[in-house]
């Protein structure tokens, strides 16, 4: 026990966690920097909500198959091989998006750019996942999946809207806000260990069997089908409320371009937050009770936000508090309740598949059919649509099992089986 505790780098796995947190919040800030821009891309290139719908819904397709076929390649080759490349692609288009003169090339960039992003998002999770203790595996999940909205969905609306102000025309943005991405990537690339080769040399030593490969052989573990269901309800709500809430404010509640900002920016300052504290109290009261109470307080603070009026710091408070608990069950169910349901030989595989198979409805079809609501019904009648995606969730999470390794007690005492510190 004592050798265990003492050969572990924690210095090395804060530094790791930190490299991924970053740059899993530039995926965010590449990916929902174009919402907030949307107005004003909507008057320039003669677009319309369906349109929105479906860009936010081409990228997430890409996004999804890239999840499910990467996380396979990275178990196999190695996370740096994935994690550099990737990184630096989507930055590059990110700041291609700038450059699309219609509909078309913009769907084709963010289609790309989707493809980067699913691949760096699986790899990167798998990573924090090996390189994390597992006394602090959900905190640190919660660390980096935590920088996803407070980059993507709390800075940027303040970061695109200030821009906007000095800069010739939304275009520039797109240029600026790609540019961290590479120097993340030297970064990554001079500090990040490689861990899966290592990983693999401790599944062998430690004579455990070594699975196959197949999203057949995942999905034959119990929580995983559920997972995934689960997590196509959490990111429909999140979607929904993320690609539609802009215009939803403007459009239907009349809200100023300044306002909108502010009040958009309650979606990345709470995820940012519920990430940093639920995900943590899995560790220690275990993953599903954590689960549930996010799904019914994402429930209920969505329910009153469809019933307020045109008050900017109320719907901030009922925004932040929809996302505080909205992106604690993501984490929760993409972090320690997928890796913990699977062998470590599997961590990138079945992650691929439950973010893959969750993109492809919560985040491909559910935008383009809340995009669709909009158009024909009215965008307030998008909302519905998370609301009803949260109760099935809720239904389904009821039905999965507790994954948090035992007492911390008898983790102490066992060593911390299957453990491995990167070289």
């Amino acid at each position: 026990m004592n050798n265990n505790k003492s050969a572990w780098d924690s210095r090395y796995e804060w530094k790791a966690v930190l490299l991924l947190a970053f740059g899993f919040g530039l995926v965010g800030l590449d990916r929902f920097i174009i919402l907030p821009l949307f107005p004003a891309i909507m008057k320039d290139l003669a677009l319309d909500y369906q349109d929105l719908g479906n860009i936010s819904a081409v990228l997430a397709l890409a996004w999804a198959l890239s999840s499910i076929l990467i996380g396979r390649i990275s178990d196999t080759f190695g996370r740096r091989k994935v994690l550099i490349p990737s990184l630096m692609i989507f930055s590059l288009l990110a700041g291609l998006s700038g450059l699309a003169t219609g509909i078309a090339s913009l769907l084709l960039i963010r289609a790309v750019m989707g493809v980067a992003e699913g691949a760096f998002t699986t790899t990167s999770i798998a990573t924090n996942a090996e390189v994390s203790h597992p006394l602090r595996r959900g905190r640190n999940m919660g660390i980096q999946l935590g920088f996803f909205p407070l980059l993507g969905l709390g800075l940027a609306p303040i970061i695109a809207t200030q821009l906007l102000a000095v800069v010739p025309s939304w275009r520039w943005v797109f240029a600026i806000v790609a540019l961290p991405g590479f120097v993340l990537a030297w970064l990554i690339y001079r500090n990040l260990k490689e861990t899966r080769p290592q990983r693999a040399k401790a599944t062998v030593a430690s004579a455990e069997p070594v699975e196959k490969h197949s999203w057949l052989t995942v999905l034959r573990h119990r929580n995983m089908p559920l997972n995934i269901i689960c997590m196509c309800c959490a990111l429909t709500c999140l979607f929904v409320v993320s690609v539609m809430t802009a215009n939803y404010l403007t459009d239907y509640l009349h809200l100023s371009i300044s306002q909108m900002g502010f009040v958009m920016s309650a979606i990345g300052f709470g995820g940012f937050i519920g990430d940093m504290i639920m995900p943590s109290l899995s560790d220690r009261f275990g993953r599903k009770p954590v689960l549930l109470l996010s799904f019914v307080g994402t429930a209920l603070f969505l329910w009153l936000l469809t019933n307020t009026g045109a008050e900017p710091l109320k719907l901030f408070g009922l925004l932040f508090m929809t996302t505080f608990f909205n992106f604690s069950m993501i984490c929760v169910l993409n972090g320690p309740l997928t890796s913990e349901s699977v062998p470590p030989s599997l961590i990138a595989t079945a992650t691929g598949l439950i973010v893959g198979a969750a993109e492809l409805f919560g985040g491909a079809v559910a935008p383009a059919l809340a995009g669709f609501i909009a158009q024909h019904y009215g965008i307030e009648k998008t909302l519905l649509l998370a609301l009803g995606s949260l109760g099935i969730g809720l239904l389904v999470s009821l039905f999965l099992k507790e994954t948090l390794p035992g007492k911390r007690k008898s983790m102490t005492d066992q060593g911390f089986p299957g453990l491995i510190k990167p070289d």
